[in-house]
Formats: structure tokens, sequence, C-alpha cells
């Protein structure tokens, strides 16, 4: 299951291996359905981390990573951003598109 983590947390989470930040809200109905396919991948994908960041609660990282729409997914590898996902997508597109960076 993908922890959620705060702005203070973030870039200690970033700096090493493949990470997927998920960038949600609680009143997303696109986030809801994309969360189970979050959880599954990261028991599957065991060399990435999948964490997740309430924009609601961490507006500053919302803001710093320019957030218009959720879900926004961002990949980071070694702490560098090097994909953006937008909008739910079904759990073997995004495998792969995960996978691209591993």
């Amino acid at each position: 299951m993908a922890k959620i983590i705060n702005s203070q947390e973030f870039d200690n989470t970033i700096e090493s291996g493949v990470v997927v930040v998920d960038f949600f809200a609680t009143w997303c109905g696109p986030c809801k359905m994309l969360s189970p396919v979050i959880d599954e991948l990261s028991g599957e994908l065991e060399n990435v981390n999948f964490v997740k960041v309430d924009i609601d609660q961490s507006m500053d990282l919302a803001q710093k990573f320019k957030i218009v729409s959720v879900p926004t997914l961002k990949v980071f590898k070694n702490g560098e951003e090097v994909d953006t996902l937008m909008g739910f997508m079904p759990k073997e597109v995004l495998k792969s598109k995960v996978e691209a960076h591993i």
C-alpha cells in the first residue's frame, strides 16, 4: 500500500531509486479508482517506491510541481523528475510506463 507523505518527507523519499508520487485529493473520483491500481503495483514492482501526496494537505508541493488536475503521477529517478502521467489509466498501461524507468 502506498504511504501518504507530506512536504517534510518529500525530498528524502524521492532521493534514491525509482519513486512514483501520486498527487491526489480525497474528493476526486478518478483518484479513488486509481488507488487500488497503485496498491497492486506497489506489491508487484518491489524495486519501485509508490507514495501519495494529498494536494489539499500539501499545497506547497502541488504548487511546486504545477499540479493542475488530479490524479497526476510524477515519476522520479534518483531525485530527478523523469515522467508525468495524468488521469486514470489501466494497471497494465501504468505498469509499462513505470517499468520504462527501472
